[in-house]
């Protein structure tokens, strides 16, 4: 499902608060403009992901390494691959 988005300016913006929070209540993006620059995004306010639900993916993942034999991830050893042939 592809979320609708609206452009409003920022005078009308003001004056319609209401009416762009109903259009967010129902799913819609609304893009808020200043002499034709989007300066702001009002978006649909979702729930935070569970805290049990990220604990138990990121247990899931360490019996996979552990599984996968994959070792200890040497975080030194990966900035350093990340930073070559920087200047």
């Amino acid at each position: 499902m592809e979320m609708m988005v609206r452009e409003v300016g920022a005078f009308e913006a003001k004056n319609k608060l209401g009416t762009l929070l109903d259009w967010v209540e129902n799913g819609e993006e609304v893009i808020i403009t200043r002499h034709g620059k989007a300066i702001a995004r009002l978006i649909p306010n979702r729930a935070a992901p569970e805290q049990g639900k990220a604990a138990a993916a990121a247990q899931r993942i360490r019996k996979r390494a552990i599984a996968l034999r994959a070792g200890v991830f040497d975080w030194l050893e990966w900035k350093t691959y990340r930073d070559e042939g920087r200047p």
